[in-house]
């Protein structure tokens, strides 16, 4: 029988459709093949990009050029424009402000060849602590109040570029997705004195049935109420909300089980498109008791449609559960 199931966090409502259960196997669609062309990512492409604002070099080559292995520039075509002030006004009952932002590429490879599930542990250590190091940077302008950074992989998934990469976007305001889980946090915390996050962590550490994998200071899960199939998150074990003060020994536990966990994916799914964005403390808020970064893993396997337009309700074919024990018994 179908299942109704709450996240504990924002109140939001999932069915887990048992009927129209689905296993990994319904989910492959994609041939493997690649859609090759020129790529401006490449490396000898440099005059193509604009001018990087970070990169990692272990040969002392200059900025532009050649020789980079993680390399930050400005989106060429950005969502929002980093000249200008706020701007805030009113139309009538109407709020509006200037489109003020940065959009940032991150270049996660110098080999374009190369897949976010074929990197080692040192490529995605050094893809998060390019995330980390630009957080920090852009927080020093007052204009912003926070900074989402994600990644889109595949096609269906919105990537636009074959080539690795992810992508970040500081904004004059908070997502109202984030703000919708600290709020969830902050009524939680109001009536037990706990962080919902804290107390997902050990449930799901003491139950097993959704653990995908551990290891000392982090726990990846597919969570009780997920919103699509296989989706999976990555959470720190103690309490942090603020994703940018994660020390370099933390950003390599995170980096390992960040790949560990894509591997499985990519195992059981077959190079499956998928959206992970990372959910941390604004700018403006700081180190609070009832909120908790996180990572979320998006697999882009059904579709959004009418129903969950009208309703806000998602619709997960695949029950947690077993996407876990998919995922946990699978060869990484």
């Amino acid at each position: 029988m179908p299942e109704l199931r709450k996240d504990p966090i924002t109140g939001r409502w999932v069915i887990i459709s048992t009927e129209r259960a689905k296993r990994p196997h319904d989910f492959v669609r994609d041939d493997g093949k690649r859609r090759g062309g020129f790529c401006p990512l490449c490396p000898g492409n440099e005059k193509m990009t604009p001018l990087e604002v970070y990169a990692i070099r272990e040969d002392g080559s200059p900025p532009n050029r050649p020789g980079w292995n993680i390399r930050v520039v400005p989106n060429k075509f950005p969502a929002l424009m980093i000249e200008g002030d706020q701007g805030k006004g009113a139309e009538g009952i109407y709020d509006r402000m200037n489109g003020i932002g940065a959009h940032e590429v991150i270049l996660e490879t110098p080999d374009h060849e190369k897949d976010i599930f074929d990197f080692d542990t040192k490529e995605i250590e050094n893809v998060v602590i390019a995330y980390r190091e630009r957080v920090l940077d852009l927080k020093k302008d007052l204009r912003f109040k926070y900074v989402l950074v994600f990644k889109n992989h595949g096609e269906e998934a919105g990537a636009s570029l074959e080539h690795s990469h992810s992508q970040l976007i500081a904004l004059p305001i908070v997502p109202k997705r984030v703000s919708e889980e600290i709020v969830g946090g902050y009524n939680y915390f109001r009536f037990r004195d706990r962080c919902v996050y804290c107390d997902i962590v050990d449930q799901e550490l003491s139950a097993k049935e959704r653990i995908i994998d551990e290891n000392a200071d982090f726990v990846s899960i597919a969570p009780y109420a997920p919103r699509f199939p296989f989706e999976t998150w990555i959470i720190p074990k103690k309490h942090s909300a603020v994703f940018e003060k994660t020390d370099n020994a933390q950003l390599s536990s995170f980096a390992e089980l960040v790949l560990l966990t894509l591997r499985r994916l990519n195992a059981v799914l077959s190079n499956p498109p998928f959206n992970y964005v990372i959910h941390a403390s604004p700018f403006n808020v700081g180190e609070i008791e009832h909120y908790h970064w996180h990572l979320e893993i998006i697999p882009k396997l059904t579709k959004i449609a009418g129903f969950e337009f009208g309703s806000g309700f998602y619709i997960n074919p695949t029950p947690p559960e077993e996407a876990a024990r998919y995922l946990r018994e699978s060869s990484s």
